[in-house]
């Protein structure tokens, strides 16, 4: 089986150029335009997912049929709560018209695999009824997986919009960096400074990645690099909740033989003494790690954090795990209130290393 976290698949390209007509981009950034990444939990126009459908991601035909299933019973519960609209090649409609509800629409968009956080389009907003696209440029992680479709999502789907495409040169993914809306990003320095995506300095990146957001503060904590396919996406393992509010997953007690957990305890006491735009220290919430799990394997992901907010609700993996699932559920249902907390098998989603932020991205309702 071939995983986000195993690195076993191949590229079919490498570095930091994009896969996009120059022409289709405005010669500004977000930021320089007012324009902003804005909070997950601010009202949504509808919720973007993808179907994977690449043999060359996705060998094994029988798990990719499973997979796609899971993507269908993530998209039938958002549709629950908001407009959904999956993205595939209109040849692949009928098929999926036969595992998705009637509320999920269709849009003849063309992709390669399900991780619509990072190859979907990233919204920005100025607050005035405006609506653009900020383009992360995706370029597969660094060349680690074809994207021949997904490197062209956001533009086409711009495109079909007839929104403005905001470019300021960064190359990465919306998974990897965090936003409050209001200013303040976190993110690893694995996922962005490093050259498979980036190339020049720090200050050179950071200040690329503001232009991208929106965003005036950035909150860098190291990471890991090449331990997965992601170069360790923060969205993995601590998300705002709010402005002035993270919540971060993590063990008891650090393992120091666990590169996993010496970057959580090391990215957990990075925000602990940050502070964000507004020059508040950030509250953390710790929401503890799962353990009796469904999924022996070291590529598995289960990850609680790496939920979906979307309008009157919340959208969370839960793992097999009885009192760790519960623990989590009565945690997100006291940082969320008024929203439904609904968990979902997703271990296939799992096994390829995501999580159901990962395969969502909202469009935000201006």
């Amino acid at each position: 089986m071939m995983t986000r976290r195993s690195l076993f698949r191949s590229a079919a390209a490498a570095g930091g150029a994009s896969l996009l007509p120059r022409r289709a981009f405005a010669a500004t950034s977000a930021r320089a335009a007012g324009f902003r990444y804005p909070e997950e939990t601010d009202p949504h126009e509808r919720t973007f997912m993808q179907w994977p459908v690449n043999h060359r991601v996705h060998d094994d035909a029988d798990f990719l049929h499973d997979l796609q299933g899971t993507i269908s019973e993530i998209a039938n519960t958002i549709a629950g709560f908001e407009p959904v609209v999956v993205l595939a090649a209109a040849e692949h409609h009928k098929a999926i018209r036969k595992r998705v509800s009637g509320q999920v629409e269709l849009w003849d968009i063309p992709t390669d695999d399900l991780w619509c956080r990072d190859s979907g389009p990233s919204f920005v907003v100025d607050g005035k009824g405006g609506l653009a696209v900020t383009q992360f440029n995706f370029n597969g992680w660094g060349g680690k997986q074809v994207h021949g479709n997904d490197g062209r999502i956001a533009a086409r789907l711009a495109e079909r919009l007839g929104l403005t495409v905001f470019d300021a040169g960064l190359v990465g993914e919306a998974g990897g960096v965090e936003t409050d809306g209001h200013g303040t990003l976190i993110a690893h320095e694995s996922t962005f400074i490093n050259p498979n995506r980036n190339k020049g300095s720090k200050e050179d990146i950071t200040a690329m990645l503001l232009e991208t957001m929106g965003a005036q503060q950035m909150i860098w904590a190291p990471g890991i690099k090449g331990a997965d396919i992601t170069d360790y996406h923060i969205d993995a393992l601590a998300r705002f909740v709010k402005p002035g509010q993270v919540l971060i997953q993590m063990g008891a007690e650090i393992d120091p033989e666990d590169p996993w957990s010496v970057a959580a305890f090391e990215t957990h006491d990075i925000l602990s003494a940050a502070t964000d735009a507004e020059g508040r220290t950030l509250d953390l919430v710790i929401l503890p790690e799962p353990w009796d799990i469904r999924v022996d394997s070291p590529d598995f992901v289960s990850s609680y954090v790496n939920y979906y907010v979307c309008n009157g609700g919340v959208i969370a993996a839960q793992f097999g795990d009885e009192e760790a699932d519960s623990e989590a559920a009565a945690i997100l249902g006291a940082l969320y209130p008024g929203r439904e907390i609904v968990m979902l098998n997703i271990d296939t989603v799992g096994e390829v290393g995501g999580g159901i932020h990962c395969a969502t991205h909202e469009q935000p309702k201006v």
